[in-house]
């Protein structure tokens, strides 16, 4: 239900138009954006990489690098236009009236201060409150967070931290000063569904209990489904939809609005999915990594991070690994690519023993498995042309650049790129493309088994879909067998013929993604299905 709205607008604004700088790939980050976020009210706004979510953001903020300008418009928080302070109002503004939670929170907390300290100094610098007042409102703010013991996050550093509990530092820090507005830049991103389903329920109680108004910007089509009274939808800077959450994404208007609510993966996995027989091309049996801190002066520590793992790997079949952060997914795929060596078990990779292989033979068998990592954006040298970035692995093994260069040039075509691409830098891509480079990066080397290790969490769910579907194509036509690591059930629901459930470095549940999706029997398993964002919204029936 809907939290009851004043009638005067929190935030409004209005035919708001931003300038880039010359030289940008478009005159205007947005044009002519208008809208009101109310109090007790939850605005999303929704739109792809580039649609100029968050320059809206920094603008209402006062953030805008120095080359990028409000062009014409107003930008109002209650009476007071923001455009026409100074930055000296506009500090004072910051989280007393406005409050920002960012989309990655080890960038945005000081790594030097305790966490406890970088509340103090809000606090400090915007009350009058006193040392021992103000450690016991911060204190007090950690439990309204549901962060477990305050006192030890109090002293605790980031980097000691998971990253839903430094999310939920960002919220506290946000709300600490109670602002009339705050704004959610992607703050569920990248979690896990459990984290991410604790964060967004969090941001709806304090948002009811204070009254604040909210500006969530995201483009997790089953976050908007969750958490959002009203939405509006962006394209290229420019507004095309907007209105209730139920408007929006049960009855879109546009077809762009359509085609993004299309392109959400559904929950339930499809009726049929082929099964694979044949000996596995990877086994795993008993993998296990654990990892010992401690020096001469400090205790011994054994964290275990995965345990009696087994897996089987066919030709052609994608199995999937699903968990929280922490559960041990990519410590298995670091091991099975030996980037980091386990501390027990076997691995086969046909009759190849990867656990104990050295050297040139290690060599030879990384060639036959090949990795796709997360980022698109950290995951080419941006120094190097696309087409060197491809042939070097080729090159490595005694190919001849000519011939190196020819496969490349036949791969691109394969993931659907122009040949010209090779001769270009990264930085001239979008991420979508930049995935595209590095899936024809992977298979420049011929291999059997491709791990995609969070391989299109970072991707719009457009860009996505797109890659999802490249990703199965080449399956087909290469019999590839892939591995697939993700938090996102919707994804692993779509493309795994297998799955695999980890909790805490164990596998808690094993089978057909239908009938572990479907009939889930482990707590664990139900709970994370349970936590997936916008579960109960039908997506398709929607766009249909």
């Amino acid at each position: 239900m809907s939290t009851p709205v004043s009638a005067a607008p929190v935030l409004s604004v209005r035919d708001v138009t931003i300038a880039l700088p010359h030289g940008a790939d478009r005159e205007h980050a947005v044009e002519h954006i208008s809208f009101d976020v109310n109090a007790g009210e939850i605005l999303c706004l929704l739109g792809e990489s580039g649609s100029g979510k968050s320059v809206i953001s920094f603008s209402v903020m006062g953030l805008l690098p120095d080359n990028v300008r409000v062009a014409s418009g107003e930008i109002r928080l209650g009476d007071v236009n923001l455009l026409s302070l100074t930055p000296t109002q506009l500090r004072e503004i910051r989280g007393d009236d406005v409050a920002m939670i960012f989309q990655e929170p080890m960038t945005a907390l000081n790594p030097v201060m305790t966490c406890g300290d970088q509340l103090d100094e809000l606090l400090a610098e915007h009350t009058e409150l006193s040392t021992s007042e103000r450690k016991a409102k911060t204190l007090a703010m950690f439990e309204a967070v549901k962060l477990p013991e305050p006192e030890r996050i109090f002293a605790s550093y980031p980097h000691q931290l998971s990253g839903g509990q430094r999310q939920r530092i960002m919220i506290a820090m946000a709300l600490i000063l109670e602002p009339k507005l705050l704004i959610a830049d992607e703050p569920t991103t990248a979690l896990d569904v459990t984290t991410q389903a604790e964060v967004l329920t969090l941001i709806k109680t304090l948002q009811r209990e204070r009254g604040t108004a909210v500006l969530f910007i995201t483009h997790d089509m089953g976050v908007v489904a969750e958490i959002a009274d009203r939405v509006v939808v962006l394209q290229h800077g420019k507004q095309v939809e907007a209105g209730t959450k139920n408007q929006v994404l049960r009855e879109p208007r546009e077809a762009y609005t359509q085609m993004l609510i299309a392109s959400v993966p559904g929950i339930e996995p499809p009726a049929e999915r082929q099964t694979h027989a044949g000996s596995a091309v990877l086994a795993i049996k008993g993998l296990g990594k654990t990892y010992s801190s401690g020096g001469w002066f400090q205790k011994k520590r054994e964290t275990v991070a995965a345990r009696d793992v087994n897996l089987a790997l066919r030709p052609g079949e994608t199995v999937g690994i699903v968990g929280e952060s922490g559960s041990g997914k990519s410590t298995v795929a670091r091991c099975i690519t030996r980037l980091i060596d386990p501390t027990m078990g076997e691995m086969m990779l046909g009759g190849t023993q990867l656990d104990t292989v050295h050297r040139d033979s290690l060599k030879l068998a990384r060639k036959r498995i090949q990795i796709i990592f997360q980022d698109p954006y950290r995951s080419l040298d941006p120094r190097q042309r696309v087409g060197e970035a491809i042939i070097e692995g080729p090159l490595n093994f005694g190919v001849s650049r000519d011939v190196a260069m020819a496969r490349a040039r036949e791969l691109m075509s394969f993931v659907r790129l122009s040949p010209d691409v090779l001769s270009r830098y990264p930085n001239e891509f979008s991420g979508g493309q930049r995935q595209r480079i590095s899936i024809a990066r992977a298979l420049a080397l011929d291999p059997e088994v491709l791990i995609c290790d969070e391989a299109v969490s970072a991707l719009d769910v457009s860009v996505q879909a797109q890659v999802l579907k490249l990703l199965e194509e080449i399956q087909a036509k290469l019999n590839l067998s892939i591995l697939f690591i993700t938090h996102d059930l919707r994804v692993a629901a779509q493309i795994c013929d297998r799955v695999i459930v980890m909790q805490k470095g164990l596998v808690v549940e094993e089978g057909a993604t239908r009938d572990v999706f479907l009939s889930p029997q482990h707590a664990y398993t139900q709970r994370l299905l349970a936590s997936a964002p916008g579960r109960g919204f039908e997506f398709h029936k929607a766009a249909a």
